[in-house]
């Protein structure tokens, strides 16, 4: 076999295994992770009509309706990583809840703190805030893995939200919350109901 034909059949193999792996890695953001619900099964917890599966490696949050994919946004996770324990600023994992909404009669750009509206990003002060537009308050639901004690998400104040500095979206930069995008934020917030499951995993 000469040189040029065994280069040939390598960059095709190349670029077949590359689109395989595209292949999976869209197959992965559009079915729900069978962890999910299995989790649901383990904890005896109905899949709720709406499940958002955030995916940490791929920053992005999955929108299902029924067990089916809808579509797929850009996100923000910790910067610091994973983890569980209180104080560690990083993006809790596995299957949690929207235990409160916050916010919902804000315009985009509001500015919270402590969940109370507090000015607005077209302020020069609150240019960059952290917490901004809308709050969907998590609420862990695995006893000792994401719930009570020191790893409680919901005492942790893991939130998904808007943020002021929106350039970061996308790549991690929070301190443990989730943040999207106003554009994608305020819709959802309006579409989702609380008690609305939230699946969180590294893929």
């Amino acid at each position: 076999m000469s040189r040029r034909v065994l280069v040939l059949l390598m960059s095709a193999a190349a670029w077949l295994n590359s689109g395989c792996a595209s292949l999976r890695f869209m197959h992965s953001q559009t079915q729900l992770p069978e962890a999910c619900l299995a989790t649901c099964t383990r904890l005896n917890l109905a899949p709720t009509k709406f499940i958002l599966a955030v995916n940490i490696s791929a920053q992005r949050v999955s929108l299902f309706e029924k067990n089916k994919f809808v579509i797929n946004y850009h996100c923000s996770t910790s910067r610091f990583g994973s983890g569980q324990i209180e104080g560690s600023n990083r993006t809790p994992l596995g299957l949690h809840c929207i235990a409160e909404k916050i916010g919902g009669a804000a315009t985009a750009g509001t500015v919270f703190k402590s969940r109370q509206i507090v000015g607005h990003t077209s302020q020069p002060e609150f240019a960059d805030a952290k917490i901004t537009t809308r709050i969907l308050w998590l609420e862990g639901l695995e006893p000792g893995y994401n719930q009570g004690a020191n790893v409680d998400s919901h005492a942790r104040y893991i939130y998904i939200h808007g943020t002021g500095d929106q350039e970061t979206i996308g790549s991690p930069a929070s301190h443990g919350c989730i943040h999207l995008a106003d554009a994608d934020l305020v819709p959802l917030f309006d579409l989702l109901p609380s008690g609305t499951l939230v699946w969180i995993s590294e893929k």
